[in-house]
């Protein structure tokens, strides 16, 4: 490369150091841009509320005087007596004795030994209190026996109650006529219990309607008295129920 005749003039001998510079100066506000953070400005409405009225409020001012004291007491009623009768302190005046009415336990119990004669312990009798023991048909000892099972074994018994129940509803069935002429039809539920006298006695129903109900209940009030159902030997209260349908012929 030829060398021009005047290098002090000469555009391109400092290149180099102008290109570091420039390259120095771009990265330094490149850093800035990336380093500078904003901030997002809102509106605030700002609301002055004016003061220039100031209201006072007078407070009276009590001043006590410490000579004058304070006013008396109202001072209190006096009840007229009516009928006061003064007596000279020289007269006798007889006062009426006022004898205490309260007793204790041994004033009671000493009236009681002189006032009466002691009672024995032979002479208490004990009164008897009978329990109506209830037994389920299904455990107990000695069922219930209807009229016309006397003399079988225990389970001929109980399938001869069975049957004897379900012949006396058949034999006494009456179908009510109000609910035959409307359609009413259905199950009732009769509960009772066979006390230990051989009655029946709380005979509850449970069905679609009251007048099937009174049926039912007719029908089980008007069963013949039996042979109360035995546990241990002794007689007890035997809860049964019995299922009572009312349907239609040929449904």
């Amino acid at each position: 490369m030829q060398v021009k005749k005047y290098p002090e003039v000469d555009v391109g001998r400092n290149s180099s150091l102008y290109f570091a510079v420039g390259l120095n100066l771009m990265l330094f506000l490149t850093y800035l841009a990336l380093e500078h953070k904003t901030v997002s400005k809102q509106e605030v409405m700002v609301q002055v509320v004016p003061t220039n009225k100031i209201f006072d409020e007078d407070i009276p001012v009590i001043k006590w005087n410490k000579s004058v004291p304070p006013p008396p007491p109202p001072a209190p009623k006096i009840q007229s007596i009516e009928n006061l009768e003064i007596v000279d302190d020289k007269t006798l005046v007889n006062e009426s004795l006022f004898e205490s009415t309260e007793t204790n336990q041994n004033e009671i119990v000493q009236d009681y030994q002189y006032d009466t004669d002691p009672v024995s312990v032979a002479e208490v009798t004990v009164a008897e209190v009978e329990e109506d023991i209830e037994v389920p048909f299904a455990i107990i000892e000695n069922v219930p026996v209807f009229p016309g099972c006397e003399g079988l074994s225990e389970n001929e018994k109980s399938e001869c109650f069975k049957t004897k129940m379900l012949q006396h509803v058949t034999d006494n069935f009456e179908y009510p006529e109000r609910a035959l002429e409307i359609g009413i039809q259905g199950k009732v539920h009769v509960f009772f219990k066979i006390d230990k006298y051989g009655k029946v006695k709380d005979i509850k129903t449970r069905g679609p309607d009251k007048m099937l109900e009174e049926e039912a209940f007719r029908i089980i009030n008007v069963l013949p008295k039996m042979i109360p159902g035995k546990q241990r030997g002794n007689p007890v209260s035997v809860p049964y129920s019995i299922p009572i349908n009312f349907q239609f012929r040929g449904e």
